[in-house]
């Protein structure tokens, strides 16, 4: 089998997947993106993925989404960033990342605002919620979510897309992203053009959907199990 018949076959079966939350949920399939997480794989499968319909791909390290961009420059591609981001790496993600769902601190959006003014780019940014207290995994403390999406809204270059989380290990999803959907109701209260919620990986998307999730990133049942990444 050929690498596209095999990222073809996996597409089939997510987007099967994804077509089913949705009409448990009576959401229609245009409700839903899906998000490719292409970290670890190289540019090669972004290209397959772009011949077979794809138009949103994530990452969550800069050097190596750095790179992948410019190899895809050709392509009409929505790149996202999603991993943790650290601000002595903000102009280099801006200088390809159309949506960042991974802020979650005023500092971040001082930053991110500063350089998508200096290379005059609008920059959709996501809060990111914290579902649990593990600092590990990022994200803004429920309390503090209305002050940063306020801090988004507020700040020159970005747009307040809306917020984005990951489900705490050893929790049912489907409580976690219920969560979710309050803190995203909120936000939208304030703000309605911010619809974004980005949830729901390849092991928990339909709950995530169940939940109200717009964007759902897919990586392993898309492309395969990763190989450990050594730095």
């Amino acid at each position: 089998m050929t690498r596209k018949a095999e990222i073809g076959e996996r597409l089939g079966e997510v987007e099967a997947q994804i077509a089913q939350a949705c009409r448990a949920a009576g959401r229609g399939r245009d409700q839903v993106t899906l998000v490719a997480i292409t970290k670890t794989y190289p540019a090669d499968d972004v290209r397959i993925l772009a011949e077979l319909g794809v138009r949103d791909v994530g990452e969550n390290r800069d050097q190596e989404a750095a790179e992948k961009a410019r190899a895809c420059a050709d392509l009409a591609l929505t790149w996202h960033f999603v991993g943790q981001l650290q601000t002595n790496k903000v102009r280099s993600v801006v200088g390809y990342a159309d949506v960042i769902h991974s802020v979650d601190r005023a500092r971040l959006v001082t930053a991110i605002s500063k350089e998508a003014v200096r290379a005059g780019r609008e920059v959709s940014c996501l809060v990111q919620v914290a579902l649990d207290d593990d600092p590990e995994r990022g994200g803004a403390r429920l309390a503090d979510v209305p002050g940063l999406a306020d801090e988004i809204a507020g700040a020159d270059g970005l747009r307040l897309g809306g917020v984005m989380a990951v489900a705490p290990l050893g929790e049912e999803p489907g409580r976690a992203f219920g969560r979710l959907a309050e803190v995203a109701g909120l936000v939208r209260g304030r703000y309605p053009e911010a619809t974004m919620v980005s949830a729901g990986m390849s092991g928990d998307l339909s709950e995530a959907i169940a939940h109200g999730a717009t964007h759902v990133r897919i990586g392993t049942a898309l492309l395969g199990r990763r190989k450990p990444f050594v730095r």
